[in-house]
């Protein structure tokens, strides 16, 4: 394991060194972008509107952290919160196996809190209706209202692990908010990631319809954010790996 490790970091030197594939890479994101590659996927049975090579980079983290509580910003279709609580109860089974137990999810306290603006009602109709709907809590109302926000923080003080997740509103201003209520509930070891960084990236008229765009959204924010908070750094293993994702830059792990 310790060989396959070590071939992943030399591989991902060459990958980064080659200026032709980095090229090809930026280009797909680009252009698959525009044509919302991302909504073509479903996680047991929901839309997650992710790309699958960040699906798989959330699915080792989650792993590596094994956190107990998992807030994410942004429900939508609620797959993400849906790939997020099978994930943690993958989790418990395999704790439960190693310790030559019985599986039982109804002991499991480890948790998804979701949090919209919007939760609109056929979305949260087909989240009560699966079967990982007894791990997700979700709060109605904007990410940054200071009333969520405390919600929020009441909840995860019961909880030791915490990754998360930021995708809603990506405007620079939304973002940066959101660091800031929510960053530091992230464990040392544990992940913040923000989602979306990938629009510093497009073209300048990508987001006609959109309030944010180059030079306002989640990689400016990220930028912002680490000026002044010694605490996080970005991971870039991760996205050198995934050479596709929406998030370059926007794997925060906690340091300290």
């Amino acid at each position: 394991m310790t060989k396959f490790k070590s071939d992943i970091q030399d591989r991902t030197q060459a990958m980064g060194a080659d200026t032709k594939l980095q090229t090809s890479a930026l280009a797909f994101l680009q252009s698959s972008a525009v044509a919302e590659y991302s909504y073509n996927f479903h996680w047991m049975g929901r839309p997650i509107i992710q790309y699958p090579q960040d699906i798989v980079a959330m699915q080792e983290l989650i792993w590596e952290v094994k956190p107990d509580l998992i807030i994410e910003t942004g429900i939508a279709h609620g797959g993400s919160l849906i790939f997020s609580a099978s994930l943690l109860a993958m989790l418990d089974m395999t704790e439960a196996m190693e310790a030559g137990q019985t599986f039982d999810p109804s002991r499991s306290a480890r948790k998804v809190l979701g949090i919209d603006i919007d939760i609109r009602e056929h979305n949260l109709a087909a989240i009560d209706a699966h079967p990982m709907r007894s791990r997700i809590e979700m709060i109605q109302g904007s990410s940054i209202d200071s009333d969520v926000i405390a919600q929020v923080r009441s909840f995860a003080a019961d909880y030791k692990k915490i990754l998360i997740c930021l995708d809603s509103n990506h405007t620079h201003d939304h973002v940066l908010e959101e660091l800031k209520a929510y960053a530091d509930l992230t464990s040392v070891g544990s992940y913040c990631v923000v989602f979306d960084t990938l629009i510093e990236d497009m073209e300048e008229d990508a987001y006609p319809d959109r309030p944010w765009g180059k030079g306002d959204n989640p990689q400016t924010a990220v930028r912002a954010f680490l000026q002044d908070e010694p605490r996080f750094e970005i991971d870039a293993s991760v996205h050198e790996r995934l050479l596709i994702t929406v998030a370059k830059n926007g794997y925060l792990r906690r340091v300290s």
